[in-house]
Parts: structure tokens; sequence; C-alpha cells
């Protein structure tokens, strides 16, 4: 791999991050009442968003749906089964709960991931039509369900109200 699509895809992952960063702290300014500055860290947050895309597109790391669906699951799959277990074991040998309960919700959220990405594509190369499905997102745990929202989240708990339906 040349040096240049190493920086791109180290750039990506920089662009990324401050996507992510920026929408916190455009939550925590609308917390605290600064919708202006909410609003300028919204506006940078697109803005990286276009550059990640850029660098992504450029260093030819979006292929065809199947094939995206294949690095999906896959990497769905080595966080739930490697990565997020040393995480947890990390933090319950250091004590720190909070950790814990953070990499343990995004565990068991990131195997439904890779079980909702397998589900569409084994539609997809069986030539079976793929149902129009709503997505449900739980705000506390990221839990992702389908078709409604439950009563209650089953990763942490959180109710109902604490979904939202993804666009």
């Amino acid at each position: 791999m040349s040096e240049s699509i190493k920086n791109l895809k180290a750039a990506f992952a920089g662009e990324s991050q401050a996507n992510r960063r920026y929408l916190a702290f455009a939550k925590k300014a609308d917390d605290e009442g600064l919708s202006q500055i909410a609003k300028i860290f919204r506006a940078a947050a697109e803005a990286e968003t276009v550059h990640a895309l850029n660098h992504l597109r450029i260093a030819g790391a979006i292929g065809m749906t199947i094939s995206n669906l294949d690095e999906a699951i896959s990497g769905e799959t080595f966080e739930f089964t490697q990565m997020y277990p040393g995480y947890l074991d990390t933090s319950r040998q250091e004590k720190n709960k909070q950790a814990e309960w953070s990499f343990n919700v995004a565990n068991k959220v990131e195997e439904i991931h890779a079980g909702l990405f397998q589900k569409i594509l084994n539609a997809l190369k069986n030539n079976v039509d793929i149902p129009n499905i709503d997505y449900y997102v739980c705000k506390v745990c990221g839990n992702t369900v389908e078709n409604a929202a439950p009563n209650k989240c089953s990763i942490c708990g959180a109710p109902r109200t604490q979904f939202f339906m993804v666009d």
C-alpha cells in the first residue's frame, strides 16, 4: 500500500473522530443553552464528514454494496469477538465500572449489527426482496432493533422514549 493511501486512511480516521467529537461538543453546548456555539460545532462536524468521505473514496475503500456488507460484517464481528472482550477484561482488572459498562453495551450491540448486516447480505445474495424495515436506535446504548421500538431496551433497560427511528 502506498504512503498516500496509508495517509488517506489515517486522515479518514482522524476526520471521522473529529466529526463525532464536534457533535458531542455541540450537544454539550446545546445542553448549556449555547446554541450558536453548538451550531458552529455542527457545521465543523459536517465539514469533517465531507473530508472523511473524500479521503475514503479516493483511497478506494468504498466498494460495491455486497463487498461493503462483507466488510461491515467482518468489522462488527472483530469488535464483538476480539476487540471489546479484551477491553472488557482490562476495564474489569482496573475496576473501571463506567468503561466496563460502555464496552459491554457496545459489545452486545456490535453482535446485533453483524446479524442485521448478515441478514441483508443473505437476502441480496439470494435475490430475495429486501423488505422495507424501520430501524430504531437506543440513545443510551446504541441497541439497534427492527420494526418498532421495544417498551424497554434489552441491552440497557432504557424506556421506549429513548429510541429514535433512523431515516
